[in-house]
């Protein structure tokens, strides 16, 4: 069992797919034409945004695993066009995202690593730092999702009921259904 940082990020990985989860399939209740359907937001639609955060995580996935990321700019963009085969893209690199995550110690999360990028050499930095950037941008952009979900006939979910020990039952089926742990 993990502890220190290395269980902290794993916990946020856990709970990033649960949002991920809890989020995406209220969205399954949308047809293409009204998840693909102009919203106000950074991204023009909860489409949009989605494939975004897929995308993104799987360059930072990438980056900390220490793949070649710099291919992400080279290949298509995912564009998944109904939220059942975003949300299953989004579990497939969730579980990715954990993994990764349960190979992580106190001692690698210090370690430096590099985010390539086409046009630059940006400098190193440290992998605890890119993997809380990459929850960080989740939560950013799945709160705007959220918000454009509200403009919608379906009620956004609670997604702040992952940590707290009074809230288990809120979360239970979903974390069995989904493979993790209950906290």
């Amino acid at each position: 069992m993990t502890s220190g940082l290395a269980a902290h990020i794993l916990a946020q990985a856990h709970n990033n797919a649960w949002s991920n989860h809890r989020l995406l399939s209220a969205c399954e209740a949308l047809t293409p034409e009204e998840f693909a359907a102009p919203r106000v937001g950074f991204f023009p639609s909860l489409r949009a945004t989605f494939n975004h955060i897929l995308w993104v995580d799987q360059y930072y996935i990438d980056a900390v695993a220490g793949l070649d990321a710099l291919r992400r700019y080279s290949e298509p963009d995912p564009d998944f066009a109904d939220a059942r085969s975003m949300r299953e893209a989004q579990r497939a690199s969730d579980r990715r995202l954990i993994e990764l995550c349960e190979r992580q110690t106190d001692e690698s999360l210090g370690r430096a690593c590099i985010l390539p990028r086409p046009n630059r050499t940006p400098p190193l930095t440290r992998t605890d730092f890119v993997l809380a950037h990459l929850f960080q941008h989740q939560i950013h952009h799945r709160g705007q999702a959220h918000a454009m979900l509200s403009s919608t006939s379906i009620k956004p979910p609670q997604l702040d009921e992952f940590f707290l020990a009074g809230e288990e039952e809120l979360r239970r089926d979903e974390l069995r259904a989904l493979g993790l742990p209950l906290r």
